[in-house]
């Protein structure tokens, strides 16, 4: 295993790479930072080259001033790590929609996508957003980052219709860990992010020809259950699995099961495509 900080693009990434083999590249949820795949990443570790690290803001990569794109950093980062390509790309939310304007902006670069909790950049869907929403936002304008934390934990970790009661407590507190950090990193001011591509995936889903796996939680949000439906009702090579008892990062809520999915996909699917 080697971790370090590389020098991307004016900023310090945080990033750790393990194993050997096809590379599983793992980009985390905007709620979270690489730790989400503590799991997986050791899991996975046996192999493939599997590369996890904070994007720009996250974790212990801290925000600096100036623009910058997500993008644009993880290119710089897999160059900076001699990553062959094609890769696997697994995102989360965020790390999703990242994911995916990499496999459409580098097409051959990809072998396969995997979709966790995610949907394509700029898609717009007529779909309720839960009313937790305004609180957050309420908390946020009152400052109080306690506050803003717990209330998107129980939106994300939690999920729509469970209570805190009902989840992995020290998974709970590693998703609360990893937001509150994220949103004192946001505090700060510091860094303007850009667009991380011109037209929008949502506008140019059909483009994406790699297998695409979706997996989406059972009580994660109304807006990314429908976006995993989107993507599987317009692409041929997409596939949705859903994972009871899960929110919106479920490969913390059943790590055994994500990865056994995940698994099964890799190796019917995209090890295929990487060949």
């Amino acid at each position: 295993m080697a971790q370090g900080l590389a020098p991307i693009n004016g900023a310090q990434l945080y990033y750790e790479t393990a194993g050997q083999g096809p590379a599983l590249v793992m980009i985390h949820a905007g709620v979270a930072d690489s730790r989400q795949w503590n799991n997986e990443f050791h899991a996975f570790a046996a192999r493939h080259r599997v590369i996890r690290y904070d994007t720009r803001g996250y974790g212990r990569s801290e925000p600096v001033d100036g623009e910058f794109s997500h993008l644009g950093d993880l290119i710089a980062l897999l160059d900076h790590l001699d990553v062959a390509r094609p890769i696997i790309a697994m995102g989360c939310s965020m790390g999703g929609g990242i994911a995916m304007d990499y496999a459409l902006e580098r097409p051959t670069d990809v072998a396969a996508l995997i979709m966790v909790g995610s949907g394509p950049g700029g898609l717009a869907l007529d779909v309720p957003m839960p009313e937790k929403f305004a609180e957050a936002e309420a908390a946020h304008k009152s400052g109080d980052l306690d506050r803003v934390c717990e209330i998107e934990t129980q939106i994300w970790f939690d999920g729509i219709g469970r209570t805190p009661a009902q989840v992995d407590p020290a998974m709970r507190r590693l998703a609360y860990e990893m937001n509150h950090l994220a949103l004192s990193h946001q505090k700060k001011g510091l860094g303007k992010r850009m667009m991380d591509a011109s037209v929008p995936a949502a506008w140019r889903l059909s483009d994406v020809r790699v297998p695409l796996l979706a997996i989406v939680g059972e009580f994660d949000i109304p807006y990314i259950r429908a976006a995993g439906q989107h993507m599987v009702d317009t692409l041929t090579n997409a596939t949705k699995v859903e994972i009871a008892d899960a929110a919106h990062l479920p490969n913390m809520d059943h790590p055994a099961e994500f990865q056994r999915i995940v698994a099964e996909f890799i190796a019917g699917r995209a090890l295929g495509a990487a060949n």
